[in-house]
């Protein structure tokens, strides 16, 4: 085998995008932590197997018909019509890598898409209905909207600008995640009869910062490997733009919290420290530095006042997915059309990109949220989308799942059998 510089450089584009899909789906562990960290203990397992879920069946939903939605050939700027079962004609998608890497690479996209969905619906979701939507979502929802802006459809056309996903993954699945929260309503008790939130302690706020620090790990090659090649001299300021937007949506709400309420609260400097990525994630690779901590800052205090919105109207959401991925995706995407370096409102004057985000933003949040409420709607038809009050009390764990996410006992259980066959039945 001869070794030409073409193939050399195909390979390391290979290993770039492969190693950044391995770090999205790293962040599943992060959604699993970070979700039964914020939740009750009796709900905890129940998180972990819905992550499972998105990552099993949300992946074979994607490679049947998912992708073929998303990056198919284009018909009339909606839809793809080619590439079921990654079959059919695809030559029109230009790849740097194989389709199987670049298939890799935009599965994880698609699995972080429905577990924020996930989050919203915490603790109350009956788990059948939850699976019915993973195929909804994974093989729909996110697939047309994707193929808007990424797949070559009418956003693409106007020219959109969303480097990573914060409309296409984080604001439609925020949005989503409203949706839900809507139709499947409160967990019990949440809210008094007067109207008062009331106090629902985290399980394990160390796990929740394990999880939001391997959030923060994939991110990197969330941003960074969407470049799709190892010798993008973008690597490197994509990196610095994600770090300093993080940092500053932590720093805010950090610094928030300790003036106003005087103690830091750590859930929300959590939370904020998402935000901070969620907003740079479409204009990591089009906005200055000092850009982007201002969009981390601004990103956590629009996730910290989204919280007190969802509060005062009753709208329970146990882990914030809808302040840190729908309000800081939707404001991380306009940002792009003031801040972008090419075309940005204060660096050219022109209103044309700030108005194409608008535009673009609101379709798809439009998109996301209508089929959500619209498709949970019909899966009641066919089972219950809300779990019943006593699977709630109960704990999702032992009513979905016959198991506790932990046990003190060091004993094995011994099964005692409670009937015995008479002689009779024992000789023949």
């Amino acid at each position: 085998m001869n070794l030409t510089l073409e193939s050399l450089g195909t390979g390391m584009d290979t290993v770039w995008v492969v190693l950044s899909a391995a770090m999205i789906l790293l962040m599943e562990g992060g959604f699993a932590l970070l979700e039964a960290g914020f939740v009750r203990y009796k709900n905890s397992v129940n998180i972990i197997m819905k992550v499972f879920a998105d990552i099993t069946i949300g992946t074979l939903v994607f490679y049947v018909f998912g992708f073929a939605l998303m990056y198919g050939k284009d018909a009339g700027g909606i839809i793809g019509t080619t590439g079921f079962v990654l079959g059919g004609d695809l030559s029109h998608l230009q790849l740097p890598v194989s389709l199987d890497t670049y298939w890799l690479f935009q599965a994880a996209f698609t699995i972080a898409v429905i577990s924020i969905v996930s989050g919203a619906v915490a603790e109350r979701i009956n788990f059948r209905a939850y699976l019915l939507y993973i195929v909804l979502m994974t093989g729909l929802i996110y697939p047309i909207g994707g193929h808007w802006a990424w797949g070559g459809g009418w956003l693409t056309k106007l020219g959109m600008q969303d480097f990573a996903g914060s409309a296409v993954i984080h604001a439609l699945g925020g949005f989503s995640a409203l949706a839900a929260a809507l139709i499947v309503g409160p967990r019990k008790g949440k809210f008094n009869k007067a109207g008062a939130s009331t106090i629902a302690l985290p399980s394990n706020l160390p796990l929740a910062s394990v999880g939001a620090f391997l959030l923060w790990f994939g991110w990197f090659g969330f941003n960074a490997g969407s470049t799709l090649s190892a010798t993008d001299v973008r690597i490197g300021h994509i990196a610095l733009t994600t770090m300093l937007s993080a940092a500053s949506g932590g720093a805010v709400t950090l610094v928030y919290t300790l003036f106003r309420y005087q103690r830091s609260d750590a859930p929300s400097v959590i939370n904020g420290s998402l935000a901070g990525l969620v907003g740079i994630t479409a204009g990591c690779a089009f906005v200055s530095d000092s850009a982007a901590i201002l969009i981390g800052a601004i990103s956590g205090l629009l996730m910290m006042a989204a919280t007190s919105w969802l509060e005062g109207r009753r709208i329970d959401d146990p882990v914030g997915a809808f302040p840190v991925h729908a309000v800081s995706g939707a404001w991380g995407t306009l940002a792009v059309g003031l801040f972008a370096t090419d075309g940005g409102l204060f660096y050219s004057g022109s209103w044309h990109l700030l108005g194409v985000q608008a535009l673009g933003l609101s379709a798809l949040a439009a998109w996301g949220f209508v089929l959500t409420w619209v498709g949970l709607k019909l899966i009641g038809l066919l089972v219950p989308v809300r779990s019943s009050e006593e699977e709630e009390e109960i704990g999702l764990d032992i009513s979905y799942h016959g198991i506790m996410a932990a046990d003190r006992s060091h004993e094995f259980i011994d099964h005692e059998v409670r009937y015995s066959m008479s002689e009779e039945h024992r000789n023949v």
